[in-house]
């Protein structure tokens, strides 16, 4: 190969034409010109190249697989750069190599030759671009090898269904368009494609590319159509989606039950539920515009919807425990069933306590209050017991206690204290019930979380 001046020389003083005498030009160079011309002046490449119009013309074929340009899933469409063989025998393009100074083999543009027309079935391409218009290589004993570069756009069928940890199987079909199996026997060179000059893709990884070889009637013709699938076997890499996709999910999952644990005096445990679900909504979304609108439902998909139905009911319980907080003083009492299980059992399972009490300490029966501040709540008070004493003790004709008026007042005073005081004991009691469930749900909660994620894993696994 010759080498090119530099542009700036050659713009100062023209190249010089050499003069080369005729006896030194190669003898090769001489014998191939006659060749190509001998070969081609009465050969035509309209024409299926066999001796009998009857034969059938066998082309091999074999697809190396450069690399995969885009798989996009949305589309359904995989975008590859392949590189395709075709070899075949020319009846009509052999010669004599010791004729022409042994000469057994020469390159020609691929327009000069019968070409095959092997086209990709399942093709998706807009323009539908064919091959690269690359020379063949033809040989003294009639083989012709055509190898020629393409990028194909291919139809596949995309299973989302365990996204991001999914495997695809693309296929490629390659065949005859308008010859038949009596006129094209169409076979496959290897029994996979060649992945020797593979180029890693950072998003999927290549397990495999088995080449199988079919022979197909179809509805239109009565003739057999042989062709050769080739199944791209395609597995995602997960990394990226697990590390921007799922966990971020379990980590704002996980903060979803904390909302229990906050005070109900703080204000601040809906407005976290409601922040944790629109952060999932977000994540959703994206997973959705990458996604084919299909029927089945990626497994990221399906984590991400059960974990906003929870999340949606820690909210409504959120509301509900809040309403049994707020209770006011015209509450009723709490129900003899709600002290059995839920002050006494749960409360010890869930470790809620009042201050001073541990949750291994015996604790006192439900709603029971003893010492002299709860002898006030029950019983008299000490007004009353004071007077009920000097009612005793002092004579009847010199003490005024025994006005009618004052005892009915005191009775009043006494009864609205004892009111107060119990409205204050059903608010405590109500105050409780709502921090043991509070502590209940949020440990049932985390639990759920927890499942969930170990489920997700290992259903991806």
């Amino acid at each position: 190969r010759g080498l090119a001046a530099p542009p700036a020389l050659a713009a100062e003083a023209p190249p010089a034409r050499v003069w080369v005498p005729a006896g030194c030009r190669g003898a090769q160079g001489r014998f191939a010109y006659k060749l190509l011309h001998d070969l081609f002046a009465n050969y035509s490449s309209a024409l299926r190249p066999v001796e009998d119009t009857d034969w059938v013309l066998n082309v091999t074929l074999q697809v190396t697989l450069s690399q995969i340009i885009d798989m996009d899933e949305r589309n359904q469409v995989l975008t590859s750069y392949l590189w395709v063989r075709q070899a075949w025998l020319d009846a009509h393009l052999t010669w004599d190599k010791d004729a022409y100074d042994g000469i057994d083999s020469i390159r020609i543009p691929s327009s000069y030759v019968w070409r095959p027309d092997i086209i990709l079935y399942n093709n998706a391409d807009d323009h539908f671009g064919g091959s690269m218009e690359t020379n063949v290589v033809l040989r003294s004993d009639g083989h012709i090898m055509w190898d020629s570069p393409a990028i194909t756009k291919s139809s596949c069928k995309v299973d989302v269904s365990y996204f991001p940890f999914d495997g695809q199987r693309c296929r490629l079909t390659f065949g005859s368009w308008t010859y038949n199996g009596n006129q094209i026997d169409l076979r496959n060179q290897l029994d996979t494609g060649d992945l020797t000059d593979f180029v890693e893709n950072v998003e999927w990884e290549v397990l495999g590319m088995p080449a199988r070889r079919n022979v197909v009637t179809y509805g239109c013709c009565s003739e057999p159509y042989p062709d050769v699938t080739y199944t791209l076997l395609l597995r995602r890499r997960a990394s990226f989606y697990i590390f921007n996709l799922l966990l971020p999910c379990i980590m704002v999952s996980f903060l979803a039950p904390l909302g229990f644990y906050l005070p109900a005096d703080s204000g601040e445990k809906v407005s976290l539920g409601v922040t944790v679900l629109l952060a999932l909504t977000v994540f959703q979304l994206l997973v959705a515009e990458s996604m084919p609108p299909s029927e089945s439902v990626p497994l990221i998909g399906k984590y991400y919807i059960a974990t906003m139905t929870m999340i949606t009911a820690s909210t409504a319980l959120t509301i509900f425990i809040m309403n049994v907080h707020h209770c006011g003083p015209g509450a009723r009492p709490v129900p003899p069933w709600a002290r059995r299980l839920i002050l006494h059992h749960m409360a010890r399972l869930c470790c809620v306590y009042e201050v001073g009490e541990s949750c291994k300490s015996p604790q006192r029966a439900p709603g029971r209050r003893v010492g002299r501040e709860d002898a006030g709540v029950v019983g008299e008070s000490p007004g009353e017991g004071e007077v009920g004493a000097e009612v005793g003790g002092c004579p009847r004709d010199r003490c005024l206690c025994h006005h009618d008026g004052l005892l009915r007042n005191v009775g009043y005073i006494a009864g609205c204290f004892r009111r107060h005081r119990a409205a204050q004991r059903w608010t405590g009691e109500w105050k409780k019930v709502a921090k043991v469930m509070d502590r209940f749900f949020m440990w049932v909660f985390f639990l759920m979380v927890f499942l969930m994620s170990v489920l997700v894993l290992g259903k991806a696994a």
